[in-house]
């Protein structure tokens, strides 16, 4: 198939191109780097599936309509959006122009082509978690920043052409993804952060008390899952979460990862306000419709991103 692929040069795109790559097909990327970086798809630069990298933005309507009326494609992966809670606190603008309007230009151009949308959006949308059931797709929504109300607009914008237009369309609601190629830094993940002050020597700063707990999915097993969600049409008109079903606090995540106590400390929170205090996830209807579940456990995935900061000049 033809896919376009918006985000592709961020963390999860990058491995969301590898899967679609070795699954044959032939791949545009659309990336505008404001948080992708051009070095997580250098290995497949001459790759024969790898039809173009094009660094643009969504917002540009005039670039969105000639890459989709030049190339006839059969699925947009739409990865890309600002991801940073605290950036969305600060300047709300930007992250409800580049999730919920740029969302917008992407979906005309999918129903004017016809082509089917996989629109990535975030646990962050819920509630906190009140059981050990975990959390399904009918759980409470709680907007807590505009990231997820603007993500959550976007999705309602996504059904609403399944259901206007019958474009097939799917939104994907993975949980706190990390491994190899997440940004150590900041904005980065929290496996990714603790590791590499670990291996720096430095200490490990948990923001509040420390018993907020997280779902922890390993990159790999989410590119599966987002593939294939593309795929599979039993899933069009959905909203299809994706989790480890596992989760941890993380104190005991930043114990799992240091193995010592005393370089642990906990700091004030930066946004109390848009912090989930339990999240879980329930992956049952990935896996009664997509036949999906994770294959890596937390502690193998731990490992992996350890050893790939290891090998990188990150630390």
């Amino acid at each position: 198939m033809n896919i376009l692929l918006t985000g592709g040069a961020g963390f999860i795109g990058r491995w969301v191109v590898k899967r679609l790559l070795g699954d044959g097909h032939d791949v545009w990327i659309l990336d505008d780097l404001s948080n992708g970086r051009e070095a997580n798809i250098e290995e497949f630069h001459g790759h024969s599936g790898l039809k173009a990298f094009v660094k643009g933005s969504i917002l540009d309507e005039q670039l969105l309509g000639e890459l989709f009326s030049r190339n006839r494609f059969d699925i947009c992966y739409h990865l890309g959006a600002s991801i940073n809670v605290q950036d969305s606190i600060d300047e709300p603008r930007t992250t409800f122009n580049n999730d919920t309007l740029g969302t917008f230009y992407v979906l005309e151009q999918c129903r004017k082509y016809n082509v089917k949308i996989v629109f990535m959006s975030t646990c962050m949308v819920y509630d906190r978690c009140m059981d050990e059931e975990g959390i399904t797709e009918v759980h409470p929504i709680k907007p807590a920043s505009p990231y997820a109300g603007s993500k959550i607009a976007a999705e309602n914008m996504v059904l609403s052409y399944y259901f206007a237009y019958k474009l097939p369309a799917v939104v994907i609601r993975p949980f706190n993804t990390y491994g190899p190629f997440q940004k150590t830094g900041g904005e980065g993940g929290v496996v990714a952060i603790f590791i590499k002050n670990k291996l720096a020597g430095k200490t490990l700063n948990i923001y509040g008390e420390g018993t907020q707990t997280r779902d922890l999915l390993y990159v790999e097993d989410c590119a599966r899952f987002v593939t294939e969600a593309g795929y599979s049409g039993r899933v069009d008109g959905e909203i299809v979460n994706a989790g480890l079903g596992r989760d941890i606090a993380i104190n005991d995540l930043a114990e799992l990862i240091v193995g010592d106590k005393s370089r642990i400390a906990h700091v004030e929170h930066i946004h109390p306000q848009s912090e989930i205090h339990k999240l879980l996830c329930n992956f049952d209807k990935a896996r009664l419709l997509l036949g999906w579940k994770p294959a890596v456990s937390l502690e193998e995935g731990i490992r992996r991103t350890e050893d790939w900061i290891r090998g990188t000049d990150l630390i």
